[in-house]
């Protein structure tokens, strides 16, 4: 029961310990996902992930909109804020793994926003469709 404990603990801790991925704006666009099933990104063109979100209105209404719907969420962080870029560390309620999520505004066609978005777990190799869910969750929250 002790060894249990321990590993548990020990799990914990690297959760919380590991250094971030590379992140960020490369050129007009969001960093591609890795290969292990553990990212969702609405950029991966043809890979089956999901659509980005359209806001019908400029991107500073969009930005406030998304930061709503961001801090409404549990055990969110926003760690990184520009005009068109959000980056935001989501942990899990049983030992605190950090996913990074970020997403990247744009203008679209006729006073449209687009909200493109990365979302992936620092550790692992699959998420069990955490991030998908996630993101579904928020998108769900926007357009609401």
């Amino acid at each position: 029961m002790k060894k249990l404990y321990l590993l548990l603990c020990s799990l914990a801790l690297v959760g919380c310990s590991v250094t971030p991925p590379e992140l960020g704006i490369s050129g007009e666009s969001l960093k591609d996902c890795p290969a292990t099933p553990n990212c969702i990104s609405s950029m991966n063109n043809g890979s089956g992930d999901m659509s980005p979100i359209l806001f019908n209105g400029s991107m500073a209404n969009a930005k406030e909109k998304l930061l709503s719907v961001i801090h409404s969420l549990p055990r969110t962080t926003v760690v990184e804020e520009r005009d068109n870029y959000i980056r935001v560390e989501f942990r899990s309620q049983l030992f605190g793994f950090v996913d990074d999520v970020e997403f990247l505004l744009s203008q679209a066609q006729s006073n449209k926003t687009k909200i493109d978005f990365r979302s992936a777990s620092r550790l692992g190799l699959s998420d069990l469709g955490v991030n998908k869910a996630r993101m579904e969750k928020v998108t769900a929250l926007f357009v609401k």
